[in-house]
C-alpha cells in the first residue's frame, strides 16, 4: 500500500513516493480520483462565439461536446441517449442535434425533442432521454469542465480572475496551437512547471530575460502562482516578465506582455503525456520578446529533463526525495492536492 501522505510542514516533508509516477495501477486510479473530480480545459469562446455553434471534443475518452444557443454556451454528453452513438462527429452549425442513427433529436441545450417509432413506448421521455449536462466554467476567453468536480469553478480561478483582471482580454486573437508528446508521467511535468528552481541550471535562454533572484511563488486554494520580475530593458507589465498560474491539476495559464500561452496538460499512459501549447496574442509585437520568447526552445529543454526524470524513478534506489522550502513550494503545494484526491 503506497502512502500518499505529504507533511504539511515543507521543512521536514518528504515528495511522493516513485511509485506515483511508474506504477499503472496507480495511474488509472487517478482518473476516477483526480481527473474526473477537477476541472480541465475544453476551448476557448470563439468555437461557439454564434448560436448554432457546435464543438465536439474529448475529455480523458468521454465524449463531451460544446454548444451555443440563444440562451448562451452549453456542455454536454455527446453520447446519443438512445444507443450510444457519438451525435457531433465534427465542429460545425445546427439548429438542432440529430443523431445519424436512429434520427433522435435534440435542442441545442441536449433537451431531448423527438424520436421516430417510440409512440407504444410507456413513460417516454423521461429526463433520462435528455443528454446529460456537464457542468461548465468560463474565465475571460476560455471554457473549462468538469465531470464531477470536487470543487466550485470560482474556489480554482478567484486568485487568477482578481489578480489578472486589468489585462486586455478582450484584444485576445488566437494564434495557434501544437502539440507535444513527453516520455513522462503527467505529473513530472507538473513538478517541473512548478518551480523556478531548474531555470538558471536547464533554460539559459530565459534566465537572461528574468530576475532569478526576485522570482516568488504564491499559493491559492487549487492554483499556484509563480511571478517572474524582467530584468532591465527587457518587456513587462510594470517590470513583471510574467505571470506563469497553474490550476489544479493540469492547467496552465502563462501571460506574458505579448498575450497568453496556455499548456493543456493531457496523461495518455503512466509514461506518456501530450502537452497542448495554445497561443492566444494581444501586441505580436513582442512575440519573440523577453519570458514569453523561444517558448519551442523551452518547451524541448524541460522535456528532456522531465523524460530523464522518468527513467530515474524507476530506479530501485530512490523512493522519495525533500523540497528546498525556499524554491519549491509549488511543488509541495501539487503534491499535497494530489494526495488529498487519491487518498
Amino acid at each position: 500500500m503506497t502512502d500518499f501522505t505529504i507533511d504539511p510542514d515543507i521543512r521536514i516533508a518528504q515528495t511522493l513516493p516513485a511509485r506515483i509516477y511508474s506504477d499503472p495501477e496507480i495511474f488509472l486510479k487517478q482518473r476516477d480520483k483526480v481527473f474526473v473530480r477537477t476541472w480541465h480545459y475544453a476551448a476557448h469562446d470563439d468555437v461557439v462565439k454564434e448560436p448554432g455553434q457546435l464543438h465536439p471534443f474529448t475529455l480523458f475518452e468521454e465524449p463531451l461536446l460544446l454548444s451555443r444557443d440563444e440562451k448562451g454556451v452549453h456542455a454536454m454528453s455527446n453520447v446519443c441517449t438512445h444507443r450510444g452513438t457519438i451525435v457531433v462527429e465534427s465542429p460545425g452549425r445546427a439548429q438542432q442535434l440529430r443523431c445519424r442513427y436512429h434520427g433522435r433529436k435534440f435542442a441545442l441545450d441536449g433537451t431531448f425533442q423527438s424520436m421516430p417509432e417510440f409512440e407504444e413506448a410507456k413513460n417516454f421521455p423521461s429526463p433520462a432521454d435528455n443528454l446529460p449536462r456537464v457542468p461548465l466554467g468560463s474565465w475571460q476567453r476560455f471554457l473549462m469542465v468538469s465531470l464531477a468536480p470536487a470543487m466550485t469553478f470560482d474556489e480554482l480561478v478567484a486568485p487568477m480572475r482578481e489578480r489578472l483582471a486589468p489585462l486586455p482580454f478582450p484584444q485576445l486573437i488566437f494564434y495557434g496551437s501544437r502539440d507535444y508528446e513527453v516520455k513522462a508521467n503527467w505529473a513530472l511535468y507538473i513538478d517541473n512547471y512548478l518551480e523556478g528552481f531548474h531555470i538558471p541550471f536547464v533554460h539559459q535562454g530565459l534566465a537572461a530575460a528574468i530576475d532569478y533572484g526576485s522570482y516568488s511563488v504564491e499559493l491559492g486554494r487549487y492554483s499556484v502562482l509563480q511571478v517572474a520580475q524582467a530584468k532591465p530593458g527587457e518587456p513587462s507589465f510594470d517590470g513583471i516578465a510574467a505571470y506563469y498560474y497553474w490550476l489544479f491539476p493540469a492547467t496552465m495559464f502563462n501571460v506574458y506582455p505579448w498575450g497568453i500561452s496556455v499548456n493543456v496538460v493531457t496523461p495518455l499512459a503512466v509514461d506518456r503525456t501530450r502537452v497542448t501549447y495554445l497561443s492566444f496574442v494581444w501586441d505580436a509585437g513582442l512575440r519573440e520578446k523577453g519570458a514569453g520568447a523561444g517558448l519551442d526552445r523551452v518547451e524541448q529543454e524541460d522535456e528532456a529533463i522531465v523524460e530523464s526524470v522518468q527513467r530515474g524513478v524507476k530506479s530501485r534506489l530512490y523512493e522519495r526525495g525533500r523540497y528546498s522550502p525556499t524554491r519549491e513550494t509549488g511543488v509541495h503545494h501539487f503534491h499535497r492536492l494530489l494526495a488529498e484526491l487519491m487518498a
